[in-house]
């Protein structure tokens, strides 16, 4: 099914950048040509990519849009275009970063610094390009999966997630494990309770020779 966010197309057929921030700012092709002083049928030709779009434009659209010149030629994954949706509502919203959360980073190897705007728009497109980038790797992993072994402990993991993701029992086992591989910084932890947790399931690990 296709959304619509403006005018913006989100699924379906393939569009590059600019297509889809015209969709969403709602803006003509006649309006973005008068902006830059050329005519529509210029612009309609690099919305079919019958002709990339002249460098010299670029800056232009870079302020009128408020996002990188990478984004307006290139095809756009789920990412791109809530990060494309993120500048639009912060120029529209202007917020104010409230105060900076400590989150693990991608790799799992540090802890890193984000804001929290005092608009819940924002911060719920923050998260929403949180769980894409999850949904990404998760993707990625899941291909280098070739034999039934390893597929089955996908299965087990998606299960637990689902029967027992709120299950503080779960959440202490996930970081003592990825403590225990080498996965987590042994600096990176929940307090006191967590490290006596942990020295209990490391224990049994080493017992049983894993």
């Amino acid at each position: 099914m296709t959304e619509t966010i403006g005018n913006a197309r989100t699924g379906g057929d393939e569009l590059i950048g600019l297509e889809y921030v015209l969709g969403l700012y709602n803006m003509q092709q006649l309006e973005l040509a008068d902006r830059l002083g050329i005519k529509k049928q210029n612009i309609n030709l690099w919305l079919k990519g019958k002709q990339n779009i002249p460098k010299k434009y670029l800056p232009t659209l870079e302020q009128l849009f408020h996002i990188n010149r990478d984004y307006f030629s290139k095809e756009l994954t789920e990412i791109d275009k809530l990060e494309i949706q993120k500048e639009k509502l912060k120029a529209e919203l202007k917020p104010i970063i409230e105060r900076h959360e400590q989150v693990l980073s991608r790799s799992a190897q540090k802890l890193e610094s984000v804001p929290v705007y005092d608009r819940e728009e924002i911060n719920r497109i923050e998260r929403s390009i949180e769980k894409e980038q999850l949904i990404e790797r998760f993707k990625a992993s899941l291909e280098q999966v070739d034999k039934h072994p390893y597929m089955d402990t996908y299965r087990i993991m998606m299960a637990l997630l689902e029967k027992a993701g709120s299950e503080i029992i779960l959440q202490k086992t996930i970081q003592g494990l990825a403590h225990y591989l080498n996965v987590l910084p042994g600096d990176i932890t929940t307090g006191p309770e967590q490290e006596e947790f942990e020295a209990a399931l490391f224990e049994v690990l080493d017992d049983y020779n894993f």
